[in-house]
């Protein structure tokens, strides 16, 4: 089963894992050489999606309308019960415990939420001062630990992207969470995302990614890679374009990011776009605040099961998803409590995770995908499209004094540590069955001599 991000959503998605990048073997004296490609720091990546959010609009409570005048039978709730805002208190006391306690993730910010106004622009309901100091605020607190995401336009009605209106027709055809994304070419895809890009660059926000909204382009995947890959390197000129479509909750399923459409690796302007994939749902409280939500699917009481127990132990980026609406449950605090829950018994299993924003967690799966490496004698040679901090390998071998050579740099000795926990690039750990090498790759070529 795959989870959706809404209840009413039906999605399709592209199956299958990600295709593992195994280095080649090489040849120690008496000995094959294997080496492998490991998490970054040799620590479990660990993420938090935040969608729905956006400045002073609770989406909630002026999307519900919109969704029930499509589905009246699946939207019966009063949803005027709900708050209209969610204020800026909110988000600062949010992004200051983030900073606090480390956890780091995406933050979407919808550009035009519900039809209710532009971000870049002005909201009717609030002041044009409002707007000012809440994208000043999503600045300076959000921002240094957060991606930025669009969530498409309106995360409701498609917008005709000539006029800046709705379409006319309030059918799921014309909805962002249906039909319309099904059917678009990738030319279709890129100019509607490139739109939804621009708001955002407009009013001053940094951006390598989208967040898709509902069921968006669910049945025409390959499509949204592209138009993804188009419109963010258009717009942003981001190096490595990223998007959230998908999650699965499932325990042998795997939700290792898809890098996809790799091109002109060899050249001068390499290119690809990652999939980032999430694996738990809507579980700190439901978007719509109708249901609660609890700690215990994430990690139990006594911190031995539960998904994020799993999927650490599993290797693969442990990505939470969820709404801001759920976490400011209602006008409270509920959701935001049990992330709190979650975050200290976390801390309490482990010591060791890495938090990662998911541009971060892009730019190492490209890295770690894509790089080249070939093992000769005691020493192997890298080629790598793409940089990242923290490049991690794992070697069945012991070494003594690995030196790093990069093409106009005087050669750099690793440092080496006494326990793997302790590893940080330009470091190592050996001992007499294995090894792990941490160091800042860099783009083009460069060595290991072992």
């Amino acid at each position: 089963m795959k989870y959706t991000r809404r209840s009413f959503v039906k999605t399709i998605g592209m199956g299958g894992a990600v295709i593992a990048a195994y280095p080649q073997l090489g040849t120690l004296p008496g000995k094959a050489l294997t080496i492998e490609v490991i998490n970054q720091y040799n620590r479990p990546p660990i993420s938090l999606i935040i969608d729905d959010s956006t400045c002073l609009v609770n989406l909630a409570y002026y999307g519900i309308p919109q969704f029930a005048e499509i589905f009246p039978d699946q939207y019966k709730q009063d949803w005027r019960k709900l708050p209209r805002e969610i204020p800026d208190s909110f988000i600062r006391e949010f992004g200051e415990w983030s900073h606090e306690n480390g956890v780091k993730g995406k933050f979407s910010i919808v550009p035009y939420p519900a039809c209710t106004g532009w971000v870049n622009r002005f909201i009717p309901g609030w002041t044009k001062r409002e707007l000012e100091d809440c994208l000043k605020l999503i600045r300076e607190v959000i921002v240094p630990h957060w991606d930025i995401h669009p969530e498409m336009v309106s995360h409701t009605r498609v917008i005709d992207i000539k006029t800046g209106r709705p379409f006319p027709s309030p059918t799921p055809e014309f909805m962002e969470n249906w039909g319309w994304s099904q059917t678009k070419s990738v030319d279709e895809l890129a100019a509607y995302q490139a739109y939804a890009l621009s708001i955002l660059k407009e009013a001053g926000l940094p951006c390598e990614g989208i967040t898709t909204p509902g069921g968006y382009g669910s049945q025409n995947q390959k499509n949204l890679a592209l138009g993804t890959l188009d419109a963010v390197r258009d717009v942003y000129n981001a190096e490595i374009p990223h998007f959230f479509r998908d999650l699965f909750t499932e325990k042998d399923k795997s939700v290792a990011p898809l890098v996809l459409n790799p091109s002109d690796l060899n050249g001068a302007n390499p290119k690809c776009v990652v999939s980032i994939i999430g694996c738990t749902g809507d579980w700190f409280g439901d978007w719509d605040g109708l249901n609660p939500g609890s700690a215990d699917r994430y990690i139990t009481e006594d911190l031995v099961s539960g998904r994020m127990v799993d999927v650490i132990a599993s290797g693969e980026p442990a990505i939470m998803v969820c709404h801001w609406p759920g976490l400011y449950f209602n006008g409270d605090h509920v959701g935001f409590n049990i992330l709190k829950q979650v975050k200290k018994r976390l801390d309490q299993k482990y010591n060791n995770l890495n938090w990662m924003k998911l541009s971060e967690i892009a730019r190492y799966w490209a890295a770690k995908e894509l790089t080249r490496i070939t093992a000769l004698e005691n020493k192997f040679t890298i080629n790598a499209p793409f940089s990242t901090p923290g490049f991690t390998l794992r070697l069945n071998t012991s070494t003594r004094n690995p030196i790093l050579k990069i093409p106009g740099y005087q050669p750099k000795p690793l440092l080496r540590v006494k326990e793997k926990k302790d590893i940080k690039s330009n470091t190592f750990y050996t001992d007499r069955n294995d090894s792990v090498l941490c160091f800042d790759l860099v783009k083009g070529n460069s060595e290991l001599d072992l």
